[in-house]
């Protein structure tokens, strides 16, 4: 048995990746500031005497117990939330990551940096593979995300390279599932939501654009392959669905999906909005022997069964309840 510090552990991806290490047998540490997380999201596990809930912020120090691997999934990852304080999120992705990497090389402990696909940027090669340098405005208004995350993969080589801290670099491509946030602002839970309701869905561009939707269990499956890996691989390594599909074609399912009466309305694409996404999985397969296999129309479903759920759920309650949406 191991003891596992998750950083951003009431997060969506968080959440997840607590319960499955705890399903492993693993002791977690959930450390969360609930910027974004939510304790509605582990609140099913608390009680669990080999779960620890720390509210902490990791822009600050933290003194913690010795633990042997460390997962970094500590940011604000949604535009909608990230622009509305990109100061703290540039502090998360910067000083936090000194300071969750000070813990790995106290404790000798095996660490994960969730980077994201974003680092490439706007990109000029397609599909991405993890030896493009990327193509990111550095003074855009999605930059406090895309170049804090590029700040905290150099981060991570230099302790690797100058102190001998045993890192891993996951490079996570568009997640969905059961848990995010209402209000998250990303594409799917945009789309479900008004689709579900009946209400116009809003396409920003042409709706041509592209992008790769992963479910949540492939992503997990994923990043605990990689951590178990020998230490001389550190990556980084795209983890991400290569199925590529059209915003509109993505909307068109979920109206399909949904047996919707929204109609598809178009406004301006917001500023360094990537125009293609797409990952080059091939190290990934060589790797860790990984490949999603929950289709979209599936993961869709779920997702859709999810949301119904917690809007019959709001409408009892009239409110919608903190923590059962999460980013």
């Amino acid at each position: 048995m191991k003891r596992i510090l998750i950083t951003g552990g009431a997060g969506f991806i968080g959440s997840h990746l607590c319960e499955i290490l705890l399903n492993q047998g693993h002791h977690v540490i959930c450390l969360d500031n609930f910027l974004t997380g939510c304790k509605g999201n582990i609140a099913h596990l608390i009680g669990n005497d080999r779960f620890q809930l720390l509210e902490h912020d990791i822009v600050y120090p933290c003194p913690i117990v010795p633990v042997d691997e460390i997962y970094n999934l500590a940011c604000p990852a949604s535009p909608v939330h990230y622009q509305r304080d990109p100061i703290e999120t540039m502090k998360i992705s910067v000083m936090g990551t000194f300071n969750v990497l000070h813990l790995a090389k106290q404790y000798n402990a095996k660490i994960l940096q969730a980077s994201t696909s974003e680092i490439y940027g706007d990109p000029l090669e397609h599909p991405q593979h993890e030896s493009y340098w990327g193509n990111v405005n550095p003074i855009g208004s999605r930059s406090c995300y895309d170049e804090g995350k590029r700040c905290a993969e150099t981060i991570f080589m230099d302790y690797y390279r100058k102190e001998n801290v045993r890192i891993k670099i996951v490079r996570i491509f568009n997640t969905y599932g059961p848990g995010m946030l209402s209000h998250d602002g990303r594409v799917i839970s945009n789309f479900i939501l008004q689709a579900l309701q009946n209400e116009d869905i809003t396409i920003y561009g042409d709706g041509n654009q592209t992008r790769s939707f992963q479910y949540i269990d492939d992503l997990i499956e994923g990043l605990t392959r990689l951590m178990d890996t020998e230490d001389s691989f550190i990556g980084p390594v795209n983890i991400g669905n290569p199925s590529e599909f059209t915003i509109k074609e993505l909307a068109e399912r979920i109206i399909l999906l949904t047996n919707s009466r929204s109609r598809l309305i178009y406004k301006p694409l917001p500023e360094d909005d990537p125009k293609q996404r797409r990952p080059d999985i091939t190290l990934a397969r060589k790797k860790l022997n990984w490949n999603p296999t929950v289709s979209l129309d599936e993961g869709l479903s779920k997702m859709i069964t999810h949301f119904k759920n917690r809007i019959i759920t709001t409408n009892r309650n009239k409110i919608e309840p903190n923590g059962f949406f999460v980013v």
